[in-house]
């Protein structure tokens, strides 16, 4: 069996191309150790790298050999304890690995084999098959993403994009259309030539000469015309055109009342803090907006609303209408694709709830491209997801819920809520 190594020096001495054979192979091992070190990290440390395990019968390569076959008599040298027949003892104690019962003095084996991978290897991985749902190119965006595309044929170009049919077809063209009459008179002459029946007159003969010497001027002025002029030539016009790209926000909406424990807290800041690195990593053009509410709502920075300590009662309304006012005033939906994010534990003020009804399916739902909501807490369902509920069975198609209990709920439920669907556009 051949096996072929690309032994091509990268950065540091070492082969990308057969790291990233390596990582595709154990796909499903790395998948599933970033999954836990996602679910045990803290915020700060959630984009770098990580230090992977695989057991070592899940890298062991697949061989073929050839069978013993028949029977064989082996001798081996120094053998003065057992003769055939003897049944050997099982050695006492464990092989390597998990490290736990007692010591032995017997017995081996072999740890798991552990690499590490990279901060951007490992957000690919955190982030892999994700997208933003129902994305659509609505305009144009500057002109820093272009494409070519095919325009017909020009006289100017560059060699690289000559187009060689084009200019063999006009240099054809050119030597017919430059020596047509010549090529014709040449014709009409050999015919006179064979006409001449042997032997010839003087008056035959020297108009014979003649007829041959103008037979050779008129094929060294065709001789003379050339295979391929300047005029000839051809090139592949491409002309510049500037990419559709999509632009897009995100309204990231955290609840910050008196009823969010600080655990709930920071539960739904690392769901954001895994949007934001979503979001980072994967769009180039995309803007974020967050907004915190208690009884009031407010635009803040990042620094803020990850941070900030302040609390207060719970007015859900406050921050629906803040997101419905910056959509009219700076997002207009015919230009943008607008998505929504919201965390909250549920609990709302009970005359509160048709004010949001009427915000969501009114002023927010008919116009952005998807709305999710995660209620996070181990107690019941509460007020606002149970007024969700009711509101996404008539926007099934842009709307998400879910409920988490705690920080090991957040990835499995970022990735279900945010994973890639077959109606994606972009």
């Amino acid at each position: 069996m051949s096996y072929i190594i690309d032994r091509r020096l990268n950065s540091k001495n070492k082969s990308t191309v057969n790291r990233q054979r390596f990582l595709k192979r154990y796909r499903k091992q790395i998948r599933k150790s970033v999954s836990d070190a996602v679910n045990q990290r803290n915020i700060q440390d959630m984009e770098q790298g990580e230090s992977i395990s695989i057991p070592t019968k899940d890298i062991s390569e697949p061989a073929f050999s050839h069978g013993k076959g028949g029977r064989r008599t082996v001798v081996h040298p120094g053998n003065k304890e057992f003769a055939e027949g003897d049944r050997l003892p099982r050695p006492e104690g464990g092989q390597g690995g998990s490290g736990q019962g007692q010591a032995s003095d017997s017995g081996e084996g072999m740890d798991e084999f552990v690499f590490q991978i990279s901060q951007s290897e490992f957000l690919e991985f955190m982030f892999e098959n994700l997208a933003l749902p129902n994305m659509v190119k609505r305009q144009l965006l500057g002109m820093d993403s272009f494409s070519y595309h095919q325009a017909g044929i020009s006289e100017v170009g560059n060699p690289n994009q000559m187009n060689l049919v084009r200019t063999m077809r006009s240099a054809q063209a050119r030597r017919i259309a430059l020596g047509g009459k010549k090529r014709k008179k040449r014709r009409e002459l050999r015919q006179q030539l064979v006409a001449f029946i042997e032997p010839l007159s003087k008056s035959e003969h020297l108009k014979k000469l003649t007829i041959e010497e103008e037979i050779a001027v008129l094929t060294k002025k065709l001789n003379a015309l050339p295979y391929i002029d300047e005029y000839d030539l051809k090139y592949n016009l491409k002309v510049k055109t500037p990419k559709p790209s999509p632009q897009a926000v995100m309204f990231c909406v955290m609840d910050v009342s008196g009823s969010m424990t600080q655990d709930i807290k920071n539960t739904a800041k690392r769901f954001f803090f895994l949007l934001y690195l979503f979001l980072q990593r994967n769009y180039k053009k995309i803007e974020v907006v967050f907004i915190r509410h208690h009884t009031k709502a407010s635009e803040v920075d990042e620094e803020t609303f990850f941070y900030d300590r302040e609390t207060g009662g719970t007015v859900v309304s406050s921050a629906l209408e803040m997101v419905s006012d910056v959509i009219q005033e700076r997002y207009p939906p015919d230009q943008w694709n607008i998505y929504t994010a919201q965390a909250s534990d549920g609990d709302n003020w009970p005359n509160d709830q048709a004010i949001c009804h009427k915000l969501m399916t009114e002023k927010i739902l008919p116009f952005v491209q998807y709305f999710t909501y995660i209620e996070i807490g181990s107690s019941q369902p509460q007020e606002l997801w149970h007024l969700y509920q009711g509101i996404q069975r008539d926007f099934s198609h842009n709307f998400a819920t879910s409920r988490v209990e705690n920080d090991a709920d957040i990835y499995p439920v970022f990735r279900e809520l945010f994973k890639k669907r077959v109606n994606n556009e972009h």
